[in-house]
């Protein structure tokens, strides 16, 4: 996210002084926030550039809810034109177990516009950025943008949970069929379609998360585990297969059997310590991979027993999360808890060194790490330095390029040297950032959660390194 230093908070300081002689006040001009370089000084405040975004909301609904889904709609692929409309699901933590629910979203009305990765002059050769120091014109601009300025409009239908959603996911090939983790160790699998139905038959049901929590029994409740877990992941190749793990290691496999499922009470087992995610393999519908607290990842097929087939180390701390990229199968990404995540090609692993990548930009944990479903080089990862960062493996450092990009855009800006040239976006603004998920049918948009609510991003710089032509 590009962000600017704003000295809001020094003019309201010398307000009274401002208004006897504006110009004792020194002018101070924008530049471009580096995180982890710069540091703010005092009566600085970070302040949020629109024109970095092609579309940029946020919102948030009472608890924390953070784990939540995307749902599949029908509404089309590949989705370019403003407003977007879409679905999700997502699941609080409350102070109180039984103040928790499940939440249905109808998210209508996205605005935004499509910007030019160069701005474009005006008449009179001067560059198109507006002058931030004037907070007057700024705000007028802004009201002006009527596009810009239209809010999303939210329909939320809830559906108690007893217990902290540790993670929840949606089934892709039935996307009213849930299911959730909870803190008190059961795995629960819910069907959603009557909620949905009502949401999308009406533009009234929840509007502002007005309605009440609904009771629903589950279509499934499994208490095999021996402890709450978080890992949890849908085949997208067998329809309702599903894959559970605890933090206790043990990985649970569900088959679908008539409109219920059959768990398998034996687990598989081979981590020492926490099983903190999992993720079916993308091109194989028997083999799966997880990670662990034992800062391994281990690739396991359903049909060879309960050990996994390979097991490597991953990171030298805490293997939080992993994301197998769809485009590219071979390709499995992993984040750690010391903030360093890595890309590794699984055909190279029995040959020696797998890793094709590794970045140690974040200095803390990884919370959330995923590829993008409609480019194959590019990942977007959260940490707990309050940092959503967009990554294309695809590019390096070109001195040529970018000279000739800082002439046109006659913008000065001394980049760190050690600064990865595959860090394509920084977003920041949300405390807390525990998840993110693209949208596998509207290109360039990426939803987060955070401890204080969530939001909907679609930077512009990656909505123009998108194919011009994508597969339907």
């Amino acid at each position: 996210m590009v962000r600017s230093l704003n000295p809001k908070k020094s003019k309201r300081k010398n307000k009274k002084k401002a208004e006897a002689s504006s110009s004792e006040i020194p002018s101070i001009p924008t530049r471009v926030w580096q995180p982890g370089v710069d540091t703010l000084e005092d009566g600085e405040e970070l302040q949020c550039d629109p024109s970095a975004y092609n579309s940029l909301h946020g919102f948030h609904v009472g608890w924390p809810c953070l784990s939540f889904d995307i749902l599949a709609d029908k509404l089309g692929l590949n989705r370019t034109e403003f407003p977007h409309k879409l679905y999700m699901v997502a699941g609080t933590q409350a102070e109180k177990a039984a103040h928790n629910s499940i939440g249905l979203f109808k998210i209508t009305n996205v605005s935004g516009k499509r910007r030019d990765v160069v701005p474009k002059t005006v008449g009179n050769g001067e560059d198109g950025m507006e002058d931030e120091d004037d907070e007057d014109d700024s705000d007028s601009d802004e009201e002006s943008d009527d596009e810009a300025s239209k809010t999303p409009n939210i329909q939320v239908r809830r559906v108690a949970h007893h217990g902290c959603v540790n993670r929840i996911r949606a089934m892709p090939q039935n996307s009213h069929i849930c299911v959730s983790w909870a803190d008190s160790g059961h795995v629960q699998v819910w069907d959603m379609s009557s909620h949905l139905n009502a949401l999308a038959e009406s533009e009234t049901e929840g509007k502002d998360g007005t309605a009440p929590v609904l009771n629903q029994a589950p279509l499934v409740n499994f208490s095999g585990h021996k402890d709450e877990g978080y890992a949890i992941d849908w085949s997208p190749a067998t329809a309702g297969r599903l894959l559970s793990g605890d933090c206790k290691s043990m990985i649970h496999l569900w088959q679908p059997a008539s409109g219920t499922w059959t768990v398998d009470p034996i687990p598989f087992a081979g981590h020492t310590a926490s099983v903190e995610d999992l993720q079916w393999s993308p091109a194989e519908e028997n083999v799966f991979a997880s990670c662990s607290v034992d800062g391994s990842v281990a690739v396991w097929d359903i049909r060879l027993g309960k050990s996994p087939a390979l097991s490597f180390k991953a990171h030298n701390a805490d293997v939080n999360v992993i994301s197998w990229n769809r485009l590219a199968s071979c390709m499995l990404a992993s984040g750690s808890d010391d903030g360093t995540f890595s890309i590794r090609d699984l055909r190279l692993i029995k040959g020696g060194d797998a890793v094709v990548a590794h970045f140690e930009y974040h200095k803390h944990p990884i919370t959330s790490i995923e590829w993008s479903a409609h480019e194959a080089s590019t990942l977007a990862v959260t940490s707990s330095d309050h940092q959503l960062t967009i990554w294309d493996l695809s590019l390096e450092k070109d001195d040529e390029e970018e000279a000739e990009f800082k002439a046109q855009t006659k913008e000065q800006v001394n980049t760190p040297q050690d600064l990865p040239p595959q860090l394509l976006f920084v977003h920041q603004g949300q405390k807390d950032l525990k998840e993110l998920h693209w949208h596998n049918q509207i290109p360039g948009m990426i939803i987060s959660t955070a401890g204080d609510g969530f939001n909907i991003l679609m930077p512009y710089n990656i909505q123009n390194t998108l194919p011009s032509e994508l597969p339907a």
